[in-house]
């Protein structure tokens, strides 16, 4: 048989195809090409850090070096640059070295949850906001906070958080002060301490912020910080301290006010004298955004890296440069912090790949939290735990508590789920509702709501219930402060006409920071609930009917008043000042005015003991549904002395005691009464007793001793004290340290 000229041509190439594809299916298959830096020396993960970034900085460009000193610009803050595109939506990002393997540093703000997901439509948790899980006293809550916030950072495309903020609190109207840790250095440097270890356990670069003393916003781009060394070393720098030797964060921020003289992004004193040379710290300072004010000073003061543009640490540095103002050791000192952080981080080692949240994961750590944050501060007739078997109807009055719980607001706000992306400052609530909460655990009585817009009708409501549950907010952000203490929008008058009509009210408080509260007596029982992230009204809801067993301590003073702070009201800036807008700055401005901080080591606690001002609610307050008693307190001398006591459980239920120890000083060391120099979280069964061994840092008894430039232990008789507040101590005994 003759086969035609096409066939054959058909059967060459079917034959042709097969014999390729067997050629291909035996042949070993090429991997993609891998980039040149894979095997370079600064690969080799033997090698430390240091190391790592030293062989990275002798092969960059001065162009490549001046890039690493400054952001690429913030959606939002100015004429967006040509590089924008290359940014993930966040904060702001620096420049990576792609021909060497460097990353960007891609930023978020995460002071309780990631921000801006929205704008790459993806999901946050948001977390109780920091002074609310501060409350929880819990560093393994603590932990697990930074975890969650590295892990969603990573998810999301980010590898660097702006959380971290450890500002303690001086000023409790200060905007900010939700996202702080309280108003202890102790107890607040612990915290954030191990939430940054476990945040960049997720390799991500951890920061610590706002530093330092930045304790009001009025002002705060041109307020002058005044304060005595002594006290600066001993209360607000002591927080920062103790959070760098536990969290070793890849970076400081500087904060926006001048510290005594000098703006905090080019004070010599903080950022060299007390931050590289006494703390030893390695990682590299960048400014607040529009923290910085001069390119010689500032470089040589010790800030690394410039937020969220160029005006100082672009073009004018690297002039600076060329021309010999700025040495080349000076650029390459800034140049390998920031490059070590990448490579400690894990930044290099582990790129980014962005995933899905884990959602629920997320959830249940924030209620979690939460649920262990949430401070008891009255509970007359044993009003609370509510006990399903005899209520029948309930009254839920408040804004917005037939839809969520409100968050604060400025860079730390979280969006939320299934929404676009706020605007600035705007108000934000976090569902399920209280009312929902509440509903889901009584189901045979009906949920009665009011929104409280009008105090009689709620009253109204409320006396036709056997219990009325209002939900108190008071709103802050950065950008701003409060007037006073007071809850808003006639909520007194509210809850006082509530408590009128029925005496079995409960107040839930979602606020940032402490309020008064002129209806106190009035009520039946007082739960601050903070900001209580995703969630929240789960947790309060398990608090109010006792499926959990409130633990939560106060980590700041709630005062009667306003008159009774050490600063009555809070110093404005003057009228049209040159300097207020963080944008366009001057070289070398000056802070247009100041306050003095004459209250000095009397912070917090510290000033109504020593003032003999009696308060609201003391620091390190907070009730349970069961009770404690403490004894056998023993003190064993030594380098770090030994305080051991037993905490039982004297009530019928379990729980957990939050146990606090003070020291009261020398009196030759002229201190407060006392301050707080351990704790422990301890969990009893009902009846159950345990002994605490605390080993007590000698940095916590001691003085900052301002002529020497040290810390000093003073000889002395040290009174040690125990017991569940600061103002509830039934334990003491005193020893001689020499």
């Amino acid at each position: 048989m003759t086969i035609s000229t096409p066939c054959r041509s058909l059967i060459s190439l079917a034959l042709l195809s097969a014999f390729v594809a067997s050629a291909v299916a035996q042949s070993p298959r090429r991997k993609p090409a891998e980039p040149e830096w894979t095997h370079a020396a600064w690969m080799n993960t033997t090698l430390s850090a240091d190391e790592r970034a030293d062989l990275v900085l002798k092969e960059l460009t001065l162009d490549e070096k001046i890039d690493l000193l400054h952001g690429q610009g913030m959606p939002g803050w100015g004429p967006p640059k040509a590089n924008a595109h290359l940014g993930n939506g966040g904060a702001g990002f620096v420049l990576g070295i792609p021909r060497l393997g460097i990353p960007f540093i891609q930023m978020s703000d995460a002071a309780y949850g990631v921000r801006s997901s929205a704008m790459n439509g993806r999901y946050s948790t948001a977390l109780p906001s920091n002074v609310g899980a501060a409350a929880s006293w819990d560093t393994q809550a603590a932990c697990d906070y930074g975890a969650l916030i590295g892990s969603e950072l990573r998810a999301q495309g980010y590898n660097m958080t702006l959380g971290g903020g450890v500002n303690i609190t001086r000023e409790p109207r200060n905007g900010r002060t939700f996202e702080y840790q309280g108003e202890d250095p102790i107890l607040a440097g612990t915290l954030v301490g191990n939430r940054i270890k476990c945040e960049q356990a997720q390799h991500v670069l951890g920061d610590i912020k706002h530093y330092a003393v930045n304790d009001q916003e009025s002002g705060r781009n041109e307020v002058d910080s005044i304060i005595g060394i002594r006290a600066l070393r001993e209360t607000d720098l002591l927080a920062f301290e103790i959070g760098i030797s536990i969290g070793d964060p890849a970076a400081v921020m500087c904060s926006y006010n001048a510290i005594n003289g000098d703006y905090a992004c080019e004070n010599k004193y903080s950022l060299t004298d007390v931050l590289r040379k006494d703390w030893h710290f390695k990682g590299f300072v960048l400014s607040d955004w529009g923290g910085t004010h001069s390119t010689l000073k500032a470089s040589a003061a010790g800030l690394d890296n410039e937020q969220p543009g160029e005006n100082f640490f672009g073009d004018a540095y690297k002039q600076a440069v060329t021309e010999g103002k700025i040495s080349k050791a000076e650029l390459d000192e800034h140049v390998h912090r920031i490059l070590r952080a990448e490579f400690a981080a894990g930044l290099v080692d582990n790129p980014i790949k962005k995933s899905v949240v884990d959602v629920m994961g997320g959830l249940e750590t924030a209620q979690r939290i939460e649920e262990s944050s949430i401070v008891l501060l009255k509970n007359a007739n044993h009003l609370l735990p509510l006990d399903k078997s005899n209520i029948h109807s309930i009254a839920v009055i408040g804004d917005h508590a037939n839809y969520g719980m409100i968050s604060g607001g400025g860079s730390a706000q979280v969006d939320p789920p299934g929404s676009a992306a706020p605007q600035w400052l705007e108000h934000v609530w976090f569902p399920p509702s209280p009312q929902w909460a509440i509903a889901d655990k009584i189901h045979e009585a009906p949920i009665k709501f009011d929104s409280g817009a009008d105090p009689a009708a709620a009253a109204a409501l409320a006396k036709t219930c056997d219990v009325a549950i209002v939900f108190a907010q008071q709103w802050t952000s950065e950008g701003m402060d409060l007037k006073d203490l007071s809850l808003p929008n006639n909520q007194d008058a509210l809850i006082a006409a509530v408590a009128a009509a029925n005496p079995k009210t409960i107040v839930v408080l979602e606020t940032g920071t402490a309020v008064t509260m002129p209806w106190l007596d009035q009520v039946g029982a007082v739960a601050e609930a903070w900001y209580a992230g995703s969630r929240g009204s789960l947790a309060v809801a398990n608090v109010l009917f006792g499926d959990v067993n409130p633990s939560a301590k106060l980590p700041m003073t709630f005062p009667r008043s306003e008159a009774d702070l050490p600063h009555p009201v809070v110093v404005q800036p003057p009228p049209h000042s040159e300097s207020a807008s963080p944008v366009m700055r001057k070289e070398n401005a000056k802070a247009s005015f100041s306050v003095t901080y004459d209250e000095g080591l009397k912070v917090g606690y510290k000033w109504y003991d020593a003032e003999k001002k009696p308060v609201l609610f003391p620091f390190g307050f907070g009730l349970s549904y069961t009770t404690y008693t403490y004894s056998g307190l023993s003190v064993t001398p030594g380098a770090s002395p030994t305080v051991s006591f037993t905490v039982t459980n004297s009530g019928s239920r379990p729980g957990t005691e939050i146990a606090e120890v003070y020291a009261a000083l020398p009196t030759s060391a002229q201190e407060p009464p006392k301050r707080l120099v351990g704790f422990s979280r301890v969990t009893l069964a009902a009846g159950e007793s345990k002994t605490v061994s605390l080993s007590i840092d000698p940095k916590y008894l001691s003085i900052f001793d301002e002529a020497g430039d040290k810390w000093k232990l003073v000889s002395g008789s040290y009174s040690f004290m125990v017991g569940g507040s600061s103002q509830d101590l039934p334990l003491t005994k005193t020893i001689a340290i020499n």
